[in-house]
Order: structure tokens, then C-alpha cells, then sequence
């Protein structure tokens, strides 16, 4: 079975946009955007909302060149396969892309179970769909040295996860990863 795994770039305070709906200070530098795209190596299929496609989908027209990380993370987007929940979009405009009118936690169940590689789940409010059903197993925040106050929140706030730290990494820009693997109640 696959996993599902949610990552985010994120402020301090824990937002993924701030009030006016701005993530101008999310754009990873180089070194933290090769380290973005060899998490996404994996992944073969992302699950996002109409919102978060609509940002995404500009990685079609990258230019993919290959010494360049946007490139490399253009090749890999387009590489895997894209499931869009959306009610207002009428048709994908890229490739490898279907579209869903509403999140159904059993149909991504067979999904993680059908899929020979990992799915990443993309946008918090998705996201918050997905820990409230059980379907996420691992999560990666990258928290960014900037604190914007408000605005969108990278995680629910009506969620409670039992969570174990993996990894962490600090990169030179002030940037921290944190890698963590949710942990299911025992069973029994």
C-alpha cells in the first residue's frame, strides 16, 4: 500500500498564506527546492483542490531544463498523475489529470491500495479532509523564518494526530524540515 503525505511550506505561526492571500515568502531558494524535489521523487500521483491545481498546473509550461531544480521539479510534476476534487472546473488543462466533484476517503483508500507509488496530498484545505479521515500517513512542514500574523492555516484546527518526529533538517536560508510519521492507535 502507498502512502499518502502531506507537505507544505509554511510560516512559523503556521500559515500557508497570510491574510491577503499572499505566499510570496514561501518561494524556497535552491537549496531547499532540491530538497522539496527529492521528496517528490516518489510520488505518482497528487491529489489537490481546484485551488491548488490552479497554482500547480503553471509547472506544465516550465521549460525543463536539466540543470535547473524548477526543471527538475516541472519534469516530476508532470510525470505523475493528477486527481482534482473540484465542483467549478468543467475540464483539466493538463495532461494526466482527472477531475472529481467531491473527496470520497474510500475511493482515496482504494487508491493508496491500487498505487505502486506514493500519493502526495496538496492545499490545506484537502489536506484537512484527508487527517480528518485517517488517509495521511506522513507529514513534512517546512517551516519558514517569517511570521505573517494570520491567514490560511497549514493544518486543521479540529484535528488531534499522535504524531513521531523522523527527520529534521535546517537549511542555510533559516528554514527548518520536519518530517514526522503519524502514528495509528493500536489496534486491539
Amino acid at each position: 500500500m502507498a502512502d499518502l503525505i502531506y507537505a507544505t511550506i509554511t510560516s512559523l505561526d503556521g500559515y500557508v498564506a497570510d491574510a491577503h492571500g499572499s505566499f510570496d515568502w514561501s518561494v524556497p531558494d535552491e537549496e531547499v527546492h532540491r530538497f522539496v524535489n527529492d521528496l517528490q521523487r516518489p510520488i505518482g500521483t497528487y491529489l489537490y483542490g481546484r485551488r491548488m491545481y490552479q497554482v500547480m498546473s503553471a509547472w506544465q509550461t516550465v521549460q525543463a531544463e536539466t540543470s535547473s531544480v524548477e526543471g527538475d521539479f516541472a519534469t516530476l510534476w508532470r510525470a505523475a498523475d493528477k486527481v482534482v476534487y473540484t465542483t467549478s472546473l468543467s475540464a483539466a488543462s493538463t495532461p494526466q489529470t482527472r477531475l472529481e466533484r467531491r473527496f470520497d476517503p474510500e475511493d482515496v483508500r482504494r487508491l493508496k491500495a491500487a498505487a505502486d507509488s506514493d500519493l502526495s496530498v496538496g492545499g490545506p484545505e484537502l489536506a484537512g479532509h484527508a487527517l480528518r479521515a485517517g488517509l495521511v500517513d506522513a507529514c513534512h512542514l517546512f517551516l519558514s523564518p517569517v511570521v505573517v500574523g494570520g491567514g490560511t492555516a497549514a493544518l486543521p484546527r479540529d484535528v488531534r494526530l499522535a504524531l513521531e518526529l523522523v527527520d529534521e533538517h535546517r537549511f542555510g536560508n533559516g528554514v527548518v524540515h520536519l518530517s514526522y510519521r503519524v502514528k495509528r492507535p493500536a489496534l486491539g
